[in-house]
């Protein structure tokens, strides 16, 4: 397995980041043994968020300072041979140190290795009067955090904080899927010495084939990967990979091609960017559930639960607001429109879920 380097950080891991947003949908136990399961294997790398509901509050009890917790016979590792990177929504400096010491707490940790804003709206700068910038200084000054991030789904804010000198790494969605402008980013991020994390690594479950993932990662010296785990089986399978990395060659690289162009054109990413509807539509699952019941067949998306869900379409008032905060620029209420239009030619059997769409 590649080590990977995060640009002028420092921080040198194993290829094979663990995204610890999952693990709040299950049970403490389970999310504790899955993670310290993930470190027994090679994983060095967690990420996490203060958004995440009780997943710092796993990554503190698989990891963080015993004193004070429960005794077990886990030997934690070493608090320096451990990354955590987490984040803040947060809008106001009072907040950002709010959310701060919130983390550490949960973490159980002295410090936070990568402290991002999460979902970037605009690249924060000294200056900009907003104080959040001045804040993150003074959390490293403080030695609460030791480097300074920023997570977007916007690629011109995610390629202007890549270029200006102030962040240490930038996450943004990155898979095999990728276009042109992802690819300039990591380019622009390498040319700066930025580290560049790479969030839906499977592209919101549309991806199915973990090796070709993984094959497409191993290209680039500079991106983590942070795969999304919840079940011990999903880890073992991304363990699989650290004494037998997958590498790009001619099979993976066809087979890659055959996906870019099944999934070109205009797709929905699942990044909820588009969110909250006006009239409750689930946008972000509704408007790619077409894709998701051919490429990750299950007999739930054709529940009542989803077919209750899938009719909030015919409410749409067409207001727009979701096209207007859509970072990808669809035409989401036509896309809705069509997704639905699928959906019930399947329910009636005139469609098959084996069919793939294209839109």
């Amino acid at each position: 397995m590649k080590q990977v380097t995060l640009g002028k950080t420092g921080i040198t891991a194993p290829q094979n980041g663990f995204g610890a947003l999952p693990v709040q949908r299950v049970s403490k136990s389970e999310a504790v043994e899955i993670l310290r399961a993930a470190y027994a294997g090679g994983i060095r790398f967690f990420d996490t968020a203060r958004a995440y509901s009780d997943s710092e509050e796993k990554l503190g009890a698989a990891f963080g300072s015993a004193e004070g917790m429960p005794e077990d016979d886990y030997i934690r590792p070493e608090r320096k041979d451990i990354f955590i990177a987490t984040k803040t929504a947060a809008k106001t400096p009072d907040n950002f140190f709010r959310d701060l010491h919130t983390s550490l707490d949960k973490l159980k940790t002295p410090y936070i290795d990568i402290y991002q804003f999460h979902q970037m709206g605009q690249c924060y700068r000294p200056g900009d009067g907003t104080g959040m910038y001045e804040a993150m200084l003074r959390a490293r000054e403080e030695g609460l955090i030791h480097h300074i991030g920023g997570t977007a789904h916007k690629i011109g804010i995610a390629m202007e904080a890549a270029e200006s000198g102030l962040y240490e790494t930038i996450q943004f969605p990155f898979s095999y899927l990728a276009g042109s402008k992802e690819l300039e980013l990591v380019e622009t991020c390498c040319k700066n010495n930025v580290g560049f994390i790479a969030m839906k690594g499977l592209a919101g479950g549309l991806i199915n084939h973990s090796k070709a993932a993984m094959a497409f990662m191993t290209q680039f010296d500079n991106v983590m990967p942070i795969w999304g785990i919840q079940r011990m089986s999903e880890l073992n399978e991304w363990l699989s990979f650290m004494d037998e990395t997958p590498q790009m060659d001619d099979e993976i690289r066809a087979f890659i091609d055959s996906e870019q162009k099944e999934l070109s054109g205009d797709f929905c990413r699942g990044c909820g960017y588009c969110m909250p509807c006006t009239v409750g539509i689930q946008i972000n699952q509704c408007a790619r559930i077409s894709l998701m019941i051919r490429r990750a067949p299950s007999d739930s998306w054709l529940s009542p639960h989803w077919q209750e869900e899938m009719n909030k379409i015919d409410d749409c008032v067409n207001c727009r607001l979701c096209a207007s905060r859509c970072p990808y620029e669809l035409d989401t209420p036509n896309l809705l429109r069509k997704n639905l239009a699928d959906y019930r030619n399947v329910l009636a059997g005139k469609a098959s879920v084996q069919e793939h769409v294209h839109f």
